[in-house]
C-alpha cells in the first residue's frame, strides 16, 4: 500500500512539472511571436547557421568520392538523425547549460522558493523557440539522405528511423541533465558539458570510421552517444559495425536511454542535494 501511494505521488509531481513546463514555455514562446519578423528572422538564422556544417560536408565531397568508405548520402543520413535528435534535445533542454551561472549568482534561489521543481523550471527558462530552425535544418538533411540512399527496407528498419531519433534526443536530454547537475560542483562547466553535447552532435554526424577505436569504444561502453545514431543507422544502412559488438544493439537505444535518464535523475538530484546558495 505504500509502495502505491509513493508511486501515486511520484506519477503526480511528474505531472505537475510537466504541467509547469509547458506553462513556463507558452509564456515565452507568446513572448517571442510578439515580434513576428524578428521572430521569423532567428529561425532563419538558426537554419542557416546550422547548414553550415553540412555545406563543409559537401564541400569535402567536391574532392572525395567517399568519406571513411561512406558515400555523402550515408553521411547524410547519419547528419540528419544525429542533428534532429539533438535540435530536439536543444529546444527543449538547452538552457539547462545556465545553471553554473545561476549557482555563481545566486539567482537559482528564485527556483528553489517555488513550489514547482527546479529543473522544470532550469529547462523552460528562456525557451528558445528560434533554435526549431536547427530541427528543420536536421530534418531537411535526413530527408535528402534518405531520398539518395538506397536502403533494403524492411518493417523494422522503417520503424527503427524514428525510434533512433526520438530515443536519441532522450539520450541527450540524459546528458544535458547529466552536465547540468556537474556544474553544482563546478560552477565554470558549462564548456565541458558542451564538450560531451556539442561535440558530440558533430562527431555523430560523420560515420565512426574516422575515428579512432578507442574513441568509437568510448561512446559506446562509456557515454553511450553511440547508440544516438551509429548502431542503429548502420544496421538500417546495412553496415558492418565498428566493433564487435552484437546487431540486435541496433535496438537497444530506448532501453539505454530510459538507463541514462535514470543516472542523471540520481545525479540531478545529488548536486540539487549538494547546493547551499551563493558564496558557499
Amino acid at each position: 500500500m505504500a509502495e502505491r501511494t509513493s508511486g501515486y505521488r511520484e506519477e503526480r509531481a511528474g505531472l505537475a512539472a510537466l504541467r509547469a513546463y509547458g506553462l513556463i514555455t507558452a509564456m515565452w514562446i507568446r513572448s517571442t511571436l510578439a515580434y513576428r519578423a524578428s521572430f521569423a528572422l532567428a529561425v532563419f538564422a538558426s537554419f542557416a547557421f546550422s547548414a553550415f556544417d553540412f555545406v563543409a560536408v559537401m564541400l569535402m565531397f567536391s574532392h572525395v568520392d567517399a568519406l571513411g568508405g561512406y558515400p555523402l548520402g550515408e553521411i547524410a543520413f547519419l547528419y540528419g538523425t544525429a542533428s534532429t535528435a539533438f535540435g530536439l534535445t536543444d529546444l527543449f533542454l538547452g538552457s539547462t547549460d545556465r545553471l553554473g551561472r545561476r549557482v555563481r549568482d545566486g539567482t537559482l534561489d528564485t527556483f528553489l522558493v517555488r513550489p514547482v521543481p527546479v529543473l522544470a523550471q532550469l529547462a523552460a527558462d528562456r525557451f528558445a523557440l528560434r533554435r526549431v530552425g536547427r530541427v528543420t535544418q536536421g530534418l531537411v538533411v535526413l530527408g535528402y539522405g534518405l531520398a539518395v540512399t538506397d536502403v533494403a527496407w524492411t518493417p523494422a528498419k522503417v520503424l527503427l528511423v524514428p525510434v533512433m531519433v526520438i530515443s536519441g534526443g532522450v539520450l541527450f536530454g540524459a546528458v544535458f541533465v547529466a552536465g547540468a547537475a556537474f556544474q553544482f560542483w563546478a560552477q565554470d562547466a558549462a564548456e565541458v558539458q558542451n564538450s560531451f553535447t556539442y561535440g558530440g552532435v558533430t562527431m555523430l554526424q560523420y560515420p565512426p570510421t574516422v575515428f579512432a577505436q578507442d574513441l568509437v569504444r568510448g561512446v559506446t561502453f562509456v557515454v553511450p552517444l553511440a547508440f544516438v545514431n551509429w548502431l542503429p543507422g548502420l544496421y538500417v544502412l546495412g553496415r558492418p559495425y565498428p566493433l564487435d559488438v552484437p546487431q540486435w544493439l541496433a535496438f537497444a537505444p530506448p532501453f539505454v536511454a530510459a538507463a541514462a535518464c535514470a543516472l542523471a535523475g540520481l545525479a540531478w538530484r545529488a548536486g540539487l542535494r549538494t547546493y547551499r546558495s551563493t558564496g558557499s
